[in-house]
């Protein structure tokens, strides 16, 4: 696989064993099966324990039977499970930097203690209620409320594209507090609750080896210390998706990846016209040097975002610029091996199709391609213009 600058030379020790041993276990145990779950729809659950006992859930997290991974460890672990499948890296990422990072960062020590330790074994999956049918990119605009009843809270909302949400025990639900002019609040709702319902997305194209769900609250009572109380505000689920957009610009790498390397392999096997291989041909090796650049290009970024989150400099902006750039470029690679492959790279006996599919929805998720493109430009320029 690509590292044209030689870029593993800035890892650690720990990091590159990490890398090694995420690697071995997708060539063993994600890529023999998951093109048969993509294609029926279904998410491989039997590899969830495997995924927990590898550390992966929570692995940038410290403490609580969490891995303390560093944050370069971290987006080598999702790119070599990207490099599967975005469905095995988004149930990991959403397990991590949309559940547990929260409740790390916000949640109260009885409400650590309570999950943390499961979710990092995989015992409790969680999932993140934020997006709803009519507020995606403008998640401020929710009408989830949270009604406090006195000692209890009362949950009446419904929210949508919600990964894990048909495996999950719990749901980190944000909801307004009082009413639709309220303050949003995170809420943690066991999802055998009376009232709560999560029901499967049917017919998806995309992201076709993960849980995908719609979630519906109905009069959902909660204990009053069901509340993350170490945060107020949009600041809560913005914080948790720029954890989570980190991961995905290091993941789709591991995407670009798997494209870039069944194509060479193609390629290069691959004999048309003079009895030459198609990677003989100028059009082609054309092709393959701008994806490398593209790779590289990509690769540099992620590191470079991931110094300066353990230096503590991080800002939103880093992360959407990554998260805009490296989604785009893994989408425009996955569609230009499909097209090295011709008519085969339609089918799953290759990976280059899945990737296309899966890539098409992280080009939209957790912030859409146009949406941090206006974050930068407000960074630039000192004006929002989502209005």
């Amino acid at each position: 696989m690509p590292d044209f600058f030689d870029i593993s030379r800035h890892f650690t020790p720990e990091e590159r064993a990490i890398q090694s041993t995420v690697r071995a276990f997708v060539d063993a145990r994600v890529l023999p099966v998951v093109g048969d779950h993509f294609e029926k729809g279904t998410f491989p659950t039997e590899l969830i324990s495997e995924i927990a006992n590898l550390g992966l859930l929570g692995c940038n997290l410290h403490g609580y039977g969490c891995a303390g991974l560093s944050e370069v460890g971290y987006g080598l672990a999702m790119q070599e499970l990207e490099r599967g499948d975005s469905g095995i890296r988004s149930f990991a990422s959403v397990q991590g930097s949309l559940v547990m990072y929260p409740i790390h960062a916000y949640g109260s020590e009885a409400q650590k203690e309570r999950y943390l330790p499961k979710m990092a074994k995989g015992e409790i999956i969680g999932c993140f209620g934020l997006t709803e049918p009519d507020h995606g990119s403008n998640p401020s605009g929710m009408r989830t409320t949270a009604i406090d009843d006195g000692d209890s809270w009362v949950l009446n909302g419904t929210k949508r594209w919600i990964t894990n949400g048909n495996l999950a025990q719990v749901a980190l639900v944000w909801a307004k507090v009082g009413g639709q002019d309220g303050e949003v609040r995170g809420f943690l709702v066991p999802t055998e609750t009376k009232g709560f319902e999560a029901q499967l997305i049917h017919k998806k194209m995309s992201l076709r080896a993960s849980v995908t769900s719609e979630l519906i609250l109905e009069d959902v009572r909660i204990p009053k210390d069901a509340i993350l109380p170490g945060v107020k505000g949009m600041k809560g689920p913005l914080s948790c998706l720029t954890s989570a957009r980190f991961g995905i610009a290091w993941g789709v790498i591991g995407a670009m990846r798997a494209c870039f390397d069944s194509a060479l392999d193609y390629a290069k096997h691959r004999v048309q016209f003079s009895g030459k291989p198609i990677a003989a041909h100028q059009l082609v090796q054309a092709k393959f040097a701008e994806m490398l650049t593209q790779i590289t290009s990509s690769q540099l970024m992620a590191l470079e975002v991931a110094r300066l989150k353990e230096e503590k400099k991080l800002r939103p902006q880093h992360v959407s610029m990554i998260k805009r750039n490296n989604v785009r470029a893994a989408l425009e690679i996955a569609r230009t091996c499909r097209d090295i492959l011709g008519g085969n790279g339609i089918t799953l006996e290759y990976p280059v199709m899945r990737h296309l599919c899966n890539l098409e929805t992280v080009y939209t998720y957790e912030g859409t391609h146009d949406i941090h493109t206006l974050i930068l430009g407000q960074d630039v320029t000192g004006i929002a213009a989502y209005d």
